[in-house]
């Protein structure tokens, strides 16, 4: 796995680059949270699903949600890499009539699922299609990733409760576990613990992922046969893999900053060595 981890490692460092070129462009968003996604979705659209089909919009292609669609500006990194968001479409980002704005929207860009930033959501719309491509026998997987805090909505469990009675194996549900919300800690706000046996009471089939030290063991768990739905827990930091941002909870709503400011968190980003 020496080579997932080199790959993850140099692609996830130049999406954080082209992440705060994004920002810049607009002059907003929330960094952190993008920058704490960005091994997930690295290993979801690099190393696991057919992109191919992605881009052609196949109906038979694979389904991914970000439902904390707070993190967006790491899904625009991404899929202009792809060749799905034009230059000129990037850097009109968050302006007036452009077709990106600071949550993604469904029907402007191919590769974005649904329409999301209202957290708790996204799951909802995940087990809708499950259940549409299951009755379609259909191969195709949906794919949702959420953030902790945002696990806090009962909208979430609804969803859980509906995936794991339907026991849609087709759904894969990815924790984006960076133990901070909006204005304090997950375990001060509301407690998760235990994380895991609340997730296999639900009749999910439950895994962990070291995505600091071991992020290339999350295509594993993607890659693992489930005759039940799948959650994965992903253990990241807010504002991964920058010196400055990590753990710090002053930089989840900061936006418009200044050149000199952005530039100062580009010179603390880091390659990770494993």
């Amino acid at each position: 796995m020496t080579m997932a981890k080199e790959f993850l490692n140099q692609k996830s460092f130049e999406l954080r680059n082209k992440v705060l070129d994004i920002f810049s462009y607009g002059n907003r968003g929330h960094i952190p949270s993008a920058f704490s996604v960005i091994e997930v979705l690295t290993t979801l659209y690099y190393q696991h699903v057919d992109i191919e089909k992605i881009k052609k919009n196949t109906e038979d292609r694979d389904r991914i949600i970000l439902s904390k669609g707070h993190g967006c500006l790491s899904l625009y990194s991404i899929l202009h890499d792809h060749g799905l968001i034009k230059e000129d479409e990037l850097k009109s980002y968050c302006r007036p009539g452009s077709v990106l704005g600071g949550h993604p929207t469904k029907g402007k860009i191919i590769g974005i699922e649904a329409s999301t930033g209202s957290l708790g959501l996204g799951p909802s719309v995940a087990v809708g299609m499950a259940t549409e491509l299951k009755r379609k026998k259909r191969s195709s997987h949906v794919y949702v990733i959420v953030g902790d805090g945002e696990i806090n909505e009962g909208s979430v469990w609804e969803a859980l409760l509906s995936v794991g009675n339907k026991n849609l194996d087709n759904f894969t549900i990815i924790i984006d576990y960076n133990k901070f919300q909006s204005y304090s800690s997950t375990e001060e706000v509301c407690d998760l613990n235990p994380l895991k046996e609340k997730l296999e009471a639900f009749k999910l089939n439950t895994f962990e992922v070291d995505m600091i030290n071991e992020p290339e063991n999350l295509l594993l768990c993607l890659q693992e046969k489930s005759s039940t739905p799948k959650a994965i827990i992903c253990h990241s930091i807010k504002g991964q893999g920058s010196d400055l941002l990590e753990g710090n909870l002053h930089w989840h709503h900061k936006s418009y900053l200044s050149d000199e400011e952005v530039e100062k968190v580009r010179a603390s980003l880091k390659r990770r060595e494993f």
